[in-house]
């Protein structure tokens, strides 16, 4: 027990243990924030692999990679969130704000319009 206490970070050896439910609850919503990276990736490469008629395809492949980094960008945010809240729940302190709720909204708006213009544009080229 003594190595695994060894190996754990400084800060989950603050602070009181919280209600296991609590944590359970905590680790739920990060499998959330996990799942919901793992479907913007998923949307990024089905962009590039199945998008033969959308145009100009420089953008479409910027758009997907640009899913690709928001899927990386939202895991990492995932376990600092997760983190923040242990912390603040070790120290039953009120948990902290997090702005990536908004983050992830105007992600999700600005793919919209990215995508809206491309198949926009394709569909016009198309019956030109």
């Amino acid at each position: 027990m003594d190595a695994q206490r060894a190996r754990e970070p400084e800060w989950r050896t603050t602070g009181e243990e919280p209600d296991y439910r609590f944590t359970l609850a905590n680790e739920r919503t990060f499998l959330a924030w996990i799942r919901t990276a793992l479907a913007v990736l998923a949307a990024g490469v089905l962009l590039d692999q199945f998008s033969t008629k959308l145009r100009p395809h420089l953008l479409v492949v910027l758009v997907a990679s640009a899913l690709c980094l928001l899927a990386a960008m939202l895991s990492v945010m995932a376990y600092r969130r997760w983190q923040h809240n242990e912390i603040a729940m070790r120290h039953k302190s009120p948990l902290p704000h997090s702005r990536v709720l908004a983050w992830l909204a105007g992600a999700v708006l600005a793919t919209s319009a990215a995508l809206a213009v491309l198949i926009t544009a394709s569909i016009i080229g198309i019956q030109s």
